[in-house]
């Protein structure tokens, strides 16, 4: 069970935790599986080669997914992810190792809810922001 983190508990500037994984054929096909995403050039490395790749490379989803997970292990069970809006600038290869990143730029109340803004991306090995995008979370009040 995550941890819960309290809209009082949080700073501009925080960095949220980090979601890594190294994708493979492994983990594509498990995603492609779930969201019926079987597309060629995520399968197959000629494909790849084909769209001007080089290899097979990785669905965009799927860094989606790895941002929800960070958040989601951030946050804890008592919160909700409000908003999510990534661009998908770079694409990602078999094997490359991809790494959320998650920054709180602002925190606001409104409505009787209190929100967290942040900017988010998605890096790979190399360093490359594959993915950038901000966030909204609702967090709890200690009080």
């Amino acid at each position: 069970m995550a941890n819960n983190v309290y809209f009082e508990d949080v700073e501009i500037g925080q960095e949220i935790p980090a979601f890594e994984r190294k994708t493979d054929t492994m983990h594509w096909n498990r995603y492609a599986a779930i969201n019926e995403e079987f597309v060629y050039v995520h399968m197959d490395d000629d494909a790849g080669r084909a769209a001007g790749q080089g290899q097979a490379f990785g669905m965009g989803n799927l860094r989606w997914a790895y941002v929800l997970n960070a958040l989601r292990g951030w946050i804890g069970d008592e919160a909700e992810v409000r908003e999510l809006s990534m661009q998908f600038r770079a694409i990602n290869h078999k094997n490359d190792v991809l790494t959320t990143q998650g920054i709180v730029t602002e925190k606001t109340q409104e409505n009787g809810e209190n929100l967290v803004h942040l900017d988010i991306n998605v890096v790979n090995q190399k360093g490359d922001k594959t993915a950038p995008g901000h966030a909204v979370v609702v967090l709890p009040s200690r009080g």
